[in-house]
């Protein structure tokens, strides 16, 4: 059981009766969200008896199992040969640079060829980042000049990418809501100028959210929801955490299903999505 429902556990065990509004307070405080809190105790008081911490664990259990998506599958090349493009997107601060090496690796050790581009340009720090990552993974990484526009430096690593015959293409970038206007713009541009080379790209476009945030990844989502259609979501930060309830929320609420999980600092810390896994880790 994870850190926080193991404390939650014991602290039901250890009393003679609930308590509904702290029960409440700790379960929105995981992160699952007032709408889900509320199903889970409106369930837990329709048994009518008293309340063991197994009920409380079992009803979250199932809702969670309700809630959250099927297992995610894997990523495989494009048929046609093209490159297969990922856009990565998130706020700074949320492993999402990391998060790119690592999908790189993920997808390297499974036989796949991949390119990263750093087109989170108005960070240098994200672009050295993403470079030391790809040396020591040894993964290619194309980037821009300095302040270089991030649409121009994604479809220079795309034309590189089919130039090379490169199965996946990994666009880091978007790293920052400075405001809802510039991002739509950005994240818009960036869209428009891969599909010039492949109408159909970018494939995939994932949003990274550190599982600790709570709500804010909530309103983080929802923005990068309006700017770009999110396809996913890379949940990171999960280890120790003993939260990940924001996946079910973001899921619950917007639609947007867990792709990848991270783990830990480990470059290989980064699994698909498996409901049940990931059930147990946050109960």
């Amino acid at each position: 059981m994870a850190g926080f429902f193991k404390s939650l556990y014991q602290k039901i065990t250890n009393r003679a009766d609930i308590d509904w509004n702290t029960l409440e307070s700790d379960l929105i405080a995981a992160d699952l969200g007032i709408h889900l809190s509320t199903r889970i105790l409106d369930e837990l008081r329709a048994l009518g008896r008293e309340i063991s911490a197994e009920d409380v664990v079992d009803i979250t259990r199932r809702q969670l199992w309700e809630r959250l998506p099927s297992d995610s599958l894997p990523l495989v090349p494009r048929a046609d040969g093209n490159p297969f493009v990922i856009l990565v997107v998130g706020v700074n601060g949320t492993g999402k640079t990391t998060s790119s090496a690592k999908l790189g690796l993920w997808l390297k050790n499974r036989g796949h060829s991949v390119m990263l581009a750093a087109a989170d340009t108005f960070r240098a720090a994200a672009v050295e980042q993403l470079e030391r990552w790809g040396e020591r993974l040894d993964l290619p990484v194309h980037k821009g000049q300095s302040k270089a526009d991030p649409s121009s430096v994604c479809f220079q690593a795309h034309q590189k990418a089919i130039a090379g015959g490169i199965q996946f293409l990994i666009c880091d970038t978007a790293g920052r809501i400075h405001t809802r206007h510039n991002l739509m713009e950005e994240l818009g541009k960036i869209r428009r100028t891969l599909a010039k080379q492949d109408a159909s790209a970018p494939h995939l476009t994932l949003l990274v959210v550190d599982a600790s945030t709570g709500t804010n990844a909530l309103q983080q989502a929802k923005e990068f929801h309006k700017a770009c259609s999110l396809d996913g979501l890379v949940v990171t930060k999960l280890d120790g955490s003993g939260k990940g309830g924001i996946a079910v929320t973001l899921h619950d609420q917007l639609g947007i299903a867990p792709r990848f999980i991270g783990t830990g600092e480990d470059p290989t810390a980064f699994a698909l999505f498996q409901k049940d896994p990931f059930i147990r880790e946050i109960l």
